[in-house]
């Protein structure tokens, strides 16, 4: 049994609490889960198979549960969130900031979420509404609509006033907005400024009005870049009129990072990063079975191309020996320039002032790593079958593959976001059908052309 203020290590904690489960002590398992931090138990959560989720949930303690669904990633909450009443969904989220209420409603069906606001107060329902009228990806959805707000011609001494009758400021407060009569924004006051100040200070004095307001409309890894660069800890939100909405804080900040990382890092292998590594066989099947289906059509086109050449195969065997590995390093070399690419359109690196630079930039990376492979492995091709004319066929493909896979590991993510596809989920599959079919059709093209003639 372990004190009850030790902190146990997650792999600890996950198998302390699959042993309760599994010998059916829920007394056992109780106790560990109220001993932990609510994102502990989401992190659990998710560790632990779906049948058995159910079941954790019902040994939470009713205000660990509203705090537990902040933290727990967007497919196993709602997984969680579908099987109860919207008058539940309403209680359990009851005591959360609007807009972390917001991303939970945002998983839901439309017509489940229309039922849970019909079962809060009108006060909230106007919060949440608010929000919700935004697109998720934007600042306003990303935005909380509590937000202190003072007068620009009042005294530090009355804020400080303010503050106290108050009692409390919301989380990530570092600094109060300073509105008009008609809420237009014009700026923050720090927190510090209130008390380093002299009382009889006025707040136009003292604000900064260099923090500009982000448009509610800002993408949200705009808003993200923001955060990073400026050092922000909280942002206003305003409209196009300058009238504030809201505000953006650190911590939500930090899930559309977090978030963005494991987009990409899924992507390439065409999962969402709202992928559950628990869900049960039969939704992980199909979710999978899309990318597994494209790519078993890209995989029949390249087979097709080596079909076209089957005599010239089955008259020179060492071209069927050699022609994987001209795919495989166009496939690897594509791969670089597409995950630099991918890197830079989400950083906002890439525009049409630096497009032309970094075509040029790869191809001339694909030209001279195509004529420094194209030596070694057509040498290397030339001692193995002792056939010098194979040996330069391998080493024109090479480089031929090579540049291409460059050129289009560039272009292809730039195709793709202008048709509104995602590049992270499409671009390794049709990066690695190019260089197949290139690599293929040149190695065995210049095989039948002057092997055969």
């Amino acid at each position: 049994m372990t004190p009850d203020n030790e902190i146990l290590p997650d792999q600890q904690l996950l198998h302390e609490l699959s042993e309760a489960l599994d010998s059916e002590d829920q007394a056992q398992a109780a106790r560990l889960l109220a001993e932990q931090h609510p994102s502990d138990v989401a992190e659990l959560l998710e560790s632990i198979p779906s049948s058995q989720r159910g079941e954790v949930w019902e040994l939470l303690e009713p205000d660990q549960r509203d705090s537990v669904f902040t933290y727990t990633e967007d497919a196993v909450r709602t997984e969680r969130l579908r099987q109860m009443a919207p008058d539940e969904v309403a209680a359990a989220t009851e005591g959360l900031e609007v807009d972390d209420v917001a991303d939970i409603l945002q998983d839901l069906p439309e017509s489940m979420v229309e039922e849970v606001l019909a079962s809060m107060d009108e006060q909230n329902r106007r919060r949440l509404e608010q929000v919700l009228s935004y697109d998720e990806d934007t600042a306003g959805g990303l935005m909380n609509v509590d937000v202190l707000t003072v007068r620009a011609d009042v005294s530090v001494e009355v804020v400080a006033r303010y503050l106290r009758r108050k009692g409390e400021v919301p989380e990530h407060t570092d600094s109060l907005m300073v509105v008009d009569r008609d809420n237009v924004y014009l700026g923050r006051l720090a927190l510090s400024a209130v008390i380093i100040n002299d009382p009889a200070t006025a707040v136009a004095e003292v604000m900064n009005t260099e923090a500009e307001g982000i448009p509610v409309e800002t993408p949200q890894r705009d808003v993200a870049k923001l955060f990073e660069h400026r050092d922000f800890v909280s942002a206003a939100v305003v409209d196009d009129h300058g009238v504030l909405l809201g505000r953006i804080t650190v911590d939500d900040v930090l899930d559309v990072i977090r978030d963005e990382g494991e987009h990409q890092l899924m992507g390439m292998a065409g999962l969402s990063e709202e992928e559950d590594m628990f869900a049960p066989v039969l939704s992980t099947t199909r979710r999978r079975a899309l990318w597994l289906g494209v790519n078993l059509a890209t995989a029949f086109l390249a087979a097709w191309v080596i079909g076209l050449f089957e005599a010239t195969i089955q008259e020179v065997v060492a071209l069927a020996v050699l022609m994987p590995i001209v795919a495989s390093m166009g496939g690897i070399a594509g791969s670089q320039t597409l995950t630099v690419v991918i890197r830079g359109m989400a950083l906002g690196q890439l525009g049409s002032g630096n497009t032309r630079y970094l075509f040029t930039k790869e191809v001339a990376v694909g030209v001279l790593n195509g004529l420094v492979w194209a030596v070694v492995v057509g040498l290397a091709a030339g001692w193995w079958f002792g056939n010098p004319g194979l040996a330069i066929i391998i080493a024109v493909a090479m480089v031929v593959n090579l540049v291409v896979a460059a050129l289009f590991g560039a272009a292809v993510p730039l195709l793709l976001k202008r048709f509104d596809i995602d590049p992270a989920l499409a671009g390794g599959v049709v990066l690695t059908t190019v260089t197949d079919v290139v690599g293929f059709m040149t190695f065995l093209g210049l095989g039948t052309l002057f092997l055969l003639a």
